[in-house]
């Protein structure tokens, strides 16, 4: 069992070993939800606004920053 202690103003610690099983960095953000007395913590998946396109991964290669740098 991993644990953390709750601060007088409510923040925590994530620990390390869950930082990680995450792959959690500075200013991700985070999701909880909380089902039957529990809290499922997961990564936030990232906002990406009013961009229709950012979520296109597949042209996003160094090829493609190449191919298209001059557009």
């Amino acid at each position: 069992m991993i644990t953390s202690r709750l601060t007088s103003k409510g923040q925590t610690t994530i620990p390390r070993s869950v930082r990680q099983a995450l792959n959690l960095g500075e200013r991700d953000s985070l999701e909880f939800e909380l089902r039957d007395g529990y809290v499922i913590l997961r990564k936030a998946r990232p906002d990406h606004g009013e961009d229709p396109f950012a979520t296109f991964e597949e042209w996003a290669s160094e090829a493609d920053q190449r191919a298209y740098a001059d557009l």
